[in-house]
């Protein structure tokens, strides 16, 4: 289906298969993926997962194994988009697992990579979760195609096997019952006629301000009514990390912002300062005291992730990061006064280069190209970014768009996402 619409389009399509090498048939299963991606007319590429396998929570572990792995491959390609498969029977069996206790995330038609930082600024789109797994294999049978069962669905030591076996009396019509979402193709629409455009219905909103900061300070200005997603979203994206708060945690803090409360609060590496009229999120600065690390190298010209919220790339060598907390009063005159233009909340978490042939640190951007990647990773996270044209002018063929973080406000839009458009793939 991919193909047919690259091809419509004129757009490349690259195929890739993680090999997980945990079957013996695996080497055979991956042959017959790039088989099958070369006669539909896309490129392939195959991703082994090499290394020691964990002992426990190996499903957990694949399925991290592979996000990072196709997100690099994507990256390297210059892809901002990734199209997975996923059924209605897969959103059923996974609201089974979660109704059981487990904490799978739940799997959405629209939203970024889950690792963190390879998958900066990639989104993943399944358009099929409208369709039940019999269904695509009617159609596969219907073309001659053929597919692969893996045994391991069918192994009960796992919780995705015995949910899909838990599900089967319930038949294609049980899958569909309990799916999220509505997914109607890969569609098209007139701002670019060959990107993907998702929109999304408005049934409820939470306001959100954008911060009044200059741009890129990596830090956010928040609504007391903002919701606990947008919350949660915020945290883990000013404090550069990948797990999301704990419940319980979260629902406290929501609790004193709704009585009012004037407090200062850490949590996912991001300090929270809640004022009378709006809340300040920015990374904990004292966190870099508690957990030292030394300085991280930079390889010039290569770009480089640096606490997980900047991306940074020296102009020479011999250039490594480190944060401006402990080092303000080595800086120049001129640095400081830049960096004292900030609240002082978010002073400590501007990177600084040194380097050992230099007299001092000095605020990274005066020797290196940097860029926060806090503001599109918020964007992403809260679906502000509907269309492949909104991501970067690096999506293959789609004109650029203006960044959704414009400094002025915006409304997190709630509600199952789904394709629009008068074209189908």
């Amino acid at each position: 289906m991919a193909a047919g619409w690259a091809r419509d389009h004129g757009r490349p399509l690259l195929a890739l298969t993680v090999d997980h090498g945990l079957s013996p048939d695996s080497a055979r299963w991956t042959a017959f993926a790039g088989e099958a991606a070369r006669a539909a007319g896309a490129d392939w590429r195959a991703l082994p997962w090499t290394g020691p396998k964990p002992a426990a929570g190996l499903p957990a572990a694949a399925r991290a194994a592979r996000h990072r792995l196709i997100a690099d491959a994507a990256r390297a390609a210059g892809a901002r988009i990734v199209l997975f498969g996923h059924t209605a029977d897969d959103l059923a069996e996974g609201e089974r697992m979660r109704a059981e206790g487990s904490t799978l995330g739940r799997v959405r038609d629209w939203s970024p990579s889950p690792a963190w930082p390879e998958g900066r600024g990639l989104m993943l789109l399944r358009p099929m979760l409208d369709v039940g797994r019999a269904e695509l294999r009617d159609w596969l049978t219907a073309r001659g195609s053929g597919w692969i069962d893996d045994p391991a669905n069918e192994d009960p030591r796992f919780a995705r096997s015995r949910a899909r076996a838990s599900l089967l009396p319930m038949g294609e019509g049980g899958a569909r019952a309990v799916r999220r979402g509505r997914m109607r193709g890969c569609d098209v629409d007139d701002r670019a006629p060959n990107s993907l455009t998702l929109s999304r219905q408005d049934d409820g909103s939470a306001a959100v301000r954008s911060s009044p900061l200059p741009m890129g300070e990596g830090s956010f200005a928040l609504d007391r009514a903002v919701s606990a997603r947008t919350l949660a979203a915020a945290l883990v994206c000013a404090g550069g990390g990948d797990r999301p708060p704990r419940g319980d945690r979260l629902d406290r803090l929501l609790t004193r912002l709704r009585a009012g409360e004037a407090f200062t609060a850490v949590l996912c590496g991001a300090r929270l300062e809640a004022g009378p009229d709006r809340i300040l999120v920015t990374r904990e600065a004292g966190e870099f005291a508690r957990r030292p690390a030394a300085p991280q190298p930079l390889a010039p010209g290569i770009e480089t992730v640096w606490d997980g919220r900047w991306a940074v790339t020296a102009a020479g060598p011999g250039w490594s990061v480190a944060p401006a907390a402990g080092r303000r009063a080595a800086l120049s005159k001129a640095d400081r006064a830049r960096l004292d233009a900030l609240p002082p909340a978010a002073r400590g978490g501007r990177p600084v280069l040194v380097s050992d042939g230099a007299a001092g640190p000095i605020l990274a951007e005066n020797a290196a190209a940097v860029r926060s990647l806090v503001e599109e990773r918020l964007a992403l996270a809260l679906g502000r970014m509907t269309h492949e044209s909104d991501l970067a002018p690096r999506a293959h063929g789609a004109p650029p768009r203006n960044h959704l973080f414009s400094g002025a406000d915006f409304t997190e839009q709630g509600g199952a996402p789904r394709l629009q458009g008068s074209k189908r793939a």
